[in-house]
């Protein structure tokens, strides 16, 4: 699929994911070339439809594409609780299983998602699979011994590398904290590993997003498709 396409098909999953977001609606908006999307429609609802909501962003740059469109963002800390959440991911599976975490904004992104009565995903196709791995693992960590973390990892087979900007510098998160990916190719013990993660000192988050996801729009050539987590 060549890059036309795949953004058709993240602009319609966009596009439809929009018309969750009514009135009134305290909403999370995510972050990503999908989520770019989404707020470019509620942009345009904000502006021809008189729509009004409130959104709480997950990274500083969804923030100032939604300032933009004279949507009102506030500190998640001003909200008592977020109706929905709606934001891309790296891969999906059949157990509503995801990564996410590509773009750098994993830890801001679990915050919202936690204290989200729903979450959506808007995807387009290429990102449902039957095994989340093959997309390299985010875990977001703090600079002081990083280096240590990075071994503890290579001696578990977890393939670690520092992920860098194209001057060859550390990427910083919005919290400037650095990145570390996980070429694991895949993950059949989500769970365990979740756990592994977090407990690892010097680890701030980690990008395995676990049967937290509600409903997953998929960008599919014959239209949007919407696939629900009944576990939830």
């Amino acid at each position: 699929m060549d890059k036309a396409q795949q953004d058709a098909l993240k602009k319609a999953a966009g596009i439809e994911a929009a018309k969750l977001i009514t009135d009134g609606m305290i909403a999370g908006l995510g972050t990503g070339s999908t989520v770019r999307f989404l707020v470019d429609e509620l942009g345009r609802r904000v502006k021809e439809e008189g729509l009004q909501f409130t959104g709480v962003t997950t990274s500083r740059r969804t923030q100032e594409q939604a300032e933009g469109y004279g949507i009102k963002i506030v500190d998640i800390d001003d909200v008592d609780h977020i109706d929905i959440t709606i934001d891309g991911a790296d891969e999906v599976d059949k157990n509503f299983n995801g990564i996410k975490g590509g773009g750098a904004a994993l830890l801001w992104e679990k915050i919202v998602a936690t204290n989200s009565d729903k979450i959506v995903w808007i995807v387009d196709e290429s990102k449902v699979v039957d095994t989340i791995g093959k997309f390299p693992l985010p875990v977001e960590v703090i600079p002081f011994g990083a280096g240590h973390v990075i071994k503890k990892f290579e001696a578990k087979g977890y393939k670690p590398t520092l992920r860098l900007d194209a001057e060859g510098k550390p990427v910083r998160t919005d919290e400037n904290n650095y990145v570390v990916d996980l070429h694991l190719e895949r993950i059949d013990h989500p769970q365990d590993l979740a756990e592994d993660l977090i407990t690892t000192v010097g680890v701030v988050e980690h990008g395995l997003f676990l049967n937290m996801v509600d409903k997953v729009i998929v960008g599919d050539p014959n239209g949007p498709r919407v696939l629900t987590n009944s576990n939830k």
